[in-house]
């Protein structure tokens, strides 16, 4: 029902882009997180990273200002120098990547000591009835809109199994911090369907 804008907005709210900061994000699609960053603070300096070019070419269409580039790359293999960012953003993209500690790793390895991973993903709710409602909504009825609205339920029959399939919560914070980061620490939106992490380097 469009509530992942709400979520990113209440993100980037999270990441609070200050001027003249190098910011990176990882699996940005076309780029609403840019835009989001833009309102906020135009003056900040932001790579984008996407592993699909079409992806890439609709951002391009989307961000017409800033100090903005634009990278066609795999998250699990950057090419970018170590120490380069301020923050590093990466948002319903972690779940789908093969390697998420190695995806880790290298948001650790371009980070600046002291820089910010944040990552916004799915995750799922542990609360009586809205639990079980989530759960069928998310099995049965999303699907089903998907392949009414999209004519191609592929996708949204993917969905529920990557989520089903990710570590959340704690988990996800244990993972962090292997991987190298200090206080991960995750924040639910909306009973928990989806969260918030946020760790230092």
């Amino acid at each position: 029902f469009g509530a992942h804008r709400l979520w990113k907005t209440i993100f980037i709210d999270y990441v609070n882009p200050l001027k003249g900061e190098k910011i990176i994000d990882v699996g940005s699609g076309s780029g609403d997180l840019v835009l989001e960053i833009q309102k906020k603070n135009s003056n900040t300096i932001i790579d984008i990273v996407d592993l699909n070019q079409e992806m890439l070419n609709e951002g391009k269409k989307r961000i017409k200002k800033g100090n903005v580039k634009f990278y066609l790359q795999n998250a699990e293999d950057l090419k970018f120098n170590n120490n380069t960012y301020d923050k590093y953003l990466i948002s319903f993209c972690l779940r789908n990547i093969t390697n998420i500690d190695q995806a880790l790793k290298e948001a650790f390895r371009v980070l600046k000591p002291g820089g910010k991973l944040y990552i916004l993903e799915f995750s799922k709710p542990n609360i009586f009835p809205f639990k079980q409602l989530y759960q069928f909504y998310f099995k049965y009825i999303l699907p089903l809109l998907g392949k009414i609205i999209s004519k191609d339920n592929s996708a949204y029959n993917y969905l529920p199994e990557s989520v089903s399939a990710f570590p959340y919560g704690k988990k996800l914070n244990r993972i962090i911090e292997k991987c190298g980061y200090n206080r991960a620490k995750d924040h639910s939106l909306t009973l928990g369907i989806a969260s918030i992490y946020i760790a230092e380097k």
